[in-house]
């Protein structure tokens, strides 16, 4: 199921799914800290252009409503790496520095969900927490919905 909803999600351009998809993650959320704030893992801009959205941060926003926490912009992504048939070392090589804080005011001290939709080798949440941490984020956790094996 999971792969049909991340096919039609992103390839079918089907926005609505992102509700769904948050609805999934919330089964899965529990014993937040009070201060949680989720941040998402921004898309590259040229998948945001072709598909007209980021899809992870319109899972990040419903999920946000339905846990009634913040949902921040935090991060911005520097350059386009493009990853699909990359083996686990390039990957990890491609993500490193690949994302920066926006406004590290906004993560300093907070306790942050991070949401992607699809892990892989995990390299970009990796490259993503480093980027949130080092702006002074408390703790870091993650929730994607898929994941390829």
């Amino acid at each position: 199921m999971a792969k049909q909803l991340m096919h039609c999600y992103k390839f079918g351009y089907a926005k609505d799914v992102s509700a769904v998809i948050a609805a999934e993650l919330r089964k899965l959320i529990q014993n937040l800290p009070e201060s949680m704030v989720i941040v998402h893992v921004p898309a590259a801009t040229s998948h945001v252009r072709q598909r007209g959205f980021d899809q992870s941060a319109l899972i990040a926003r419903q999920l946000a409503l339905s846990l009634n926490v913040m949902h921040i912009n935090a991060l911005s992504r520097l350059g386009q790496q493009h990853q699909v048939g990359s083996i686990a070392s390039l990957r990890l090589k491609q993500m490193k520095g690949s994302f920066r804080c926006i406004d590290p005011s906004l993560v300093e001290g907070a306790h942050i969900l991070l949401v992607d939709d699809v892990l892989t080798t995990g390299s970009t949440l990796e490259a993503a927490a480093q980027a949130l941490k080092e702006a002074g984020a408390k703790t870091i956790s993650a929730v994607c919905f898929a994941q390829v094996n």
